[in-house]
């Protein structure tokens, strides 16, 4: 099997880390943090190199890429530790290209892919402990029309949002409804733990278009390209944590010679380099299962959530150990990178509970027979 790149992905994976080390350095990032934890004008930024229309059809003003461009585009933004959430992005132009109404894919599509409306994901509720299918917010007929009534958690960018995809439960079953920032919204923000902004957004009789009847698909869907986008930033993330972890080996002396000529050192960065290349394995995985059917692609997500999170702990906390205290000062990046790892492997449901997921899963022919 090739798992070489085009020279198409190749020129975008160059692109993405050349704004990164020229735009995006860690005292604008510190910046960011500060001001809130998204920055409207770095949005806008990546936008304009095309990254918010990677899945939007070119005749919808997008780039008509694939699950590999932006697993591409995703390592090289975790590298980075970039803050804004470009992977609501590639949710919503998924999910409304691919189950909108034409009406609603002209009128959304052109301004997700140009970055005018940051639209982001409104499905998790303080319940549901990341099981898709539980879920309280109501959504009624209104005339022509909809309104949705509930709560959501954890909504990337919440307040700062133009426009929300909300699961709701519709005469019984669950629908998939597009809810502008508007009437009948109320958003409170906060800063998480990585730096980024998330809020709790309460809809109220809020006024809302439908996606699709059909909102558990949806909604599925959408988490599944949310976890393929965390597993490519969580590579990233270690691919950077490692080459820092290295640099300071190799700098750090004691007794006279550096840390890194010390053989119990080196063998804990052995682990850490295997477990990192598992995760860039699974990462890979993720990203070429994407377009499976649903059943095989829910399985390969919750297999290689699993994975990522099992390595993102062990890379993140063995750095943390081998550079001492410096290692969870703020003002050394390295902590940054720690945070982020922790935070990734509870984005779309911890290690646990996809553990639980692949269990649940398997079939008779299970494991090593499957």
């Amino acid at each position: 099997m090739d798992f070489d790149f085009s020279d198409d992905q190749e020129q975008l994976r160059d692109a993405v880390r050349k704004w990164v080390d020229r735009s995006y350095g860690f005292e604008r990032r510190r910046g960011a943090v500060r001001a809130g934890g998204f920055d409207r004008d770095t949005y806008t930024e990546l936008a304009e190199l095309g990254l918010a229309g990677l899945y939007v059809p070119e005749d919808h003003a997008g780039m008509g890429m694939g699950p590999v461009e932006g697993m591409v585009v995703m390592e090289e933004l975790g590298r980075g530790l970039v803050l804004e959430p470009l992977a609501q992005a590639l949710i919503a132009g998924a999910v409304i290209n691919g189950y909108g109404p034409e009406p609603l894919k002209t009128a959304r599509l052109g301004h997700i892919a140009s970055g005018e409306t940051l639209l982001v994901l409104a499905h998790q509720e303080r319940k549901a402990r990341w099981h898709l299918d539980r879920c309280e917010t109501k959504a009624s007929r209104q005339g022509d029309g909809w309104t949705v009534s509930g709560s959501k958690s954890l909504v990337p960018a919440g307040d700062q949002a133009d426009a929300f995809l909300v699961p709701a439960m519709a005469d019984g079953r669950m629908a998939m409804l597009l809810v502008e920032r508007a009437a009948g919204v109320t958003a409170t923000g906060y800063p998480t733990l990585d730096g980024s902004r998330a809020a709790e957004v309460v809809f109220s009789n809020a006024p809302a278009t439908l996606v699709t009847q059909d909102g558990l698909a949806a909604l599925e869907h959408a988490v599944d390209i949310g976890i393929a986008c965390a597993c490519a930033e969580g590579v990233g993330v270690i691919d950077k944590t490692m080459a820092l972890t290295a640099e300071y080996m190799n700098t750090r002396k004691q007794f006279g010679v550096t840390i890194a000529s010390f053989q119990a050192l080196r063998h804990r960065m052995a682990d850490m380099k295997m477990q990192q290349e598992l995760a860039r394995s699974m990462s890979y995985y993720a990203s070429l299962k994407l377009n499976a059917p649903a059943a095989e692609r829910r399985r390969a997500m919750a297999r290689a959530k699993y994975q990522l999170g099992v390595a993102m702990r062990f890379v993140g906390q063995n750095s943390v150990q081998l550079h001492g205290g410096i290692g969870v000062t703020d003002e050394y990046i390295g902590s940054h990178y720690f945070k982020k790892l922790t935070q990734l492997e509870l984005t779309f449901g911890d290690t646990l509970h996809h553990l639980g997921e692949v269990s649940a899963r398997m079939q008779d022919t299970a494991g090593v027979f499957a």
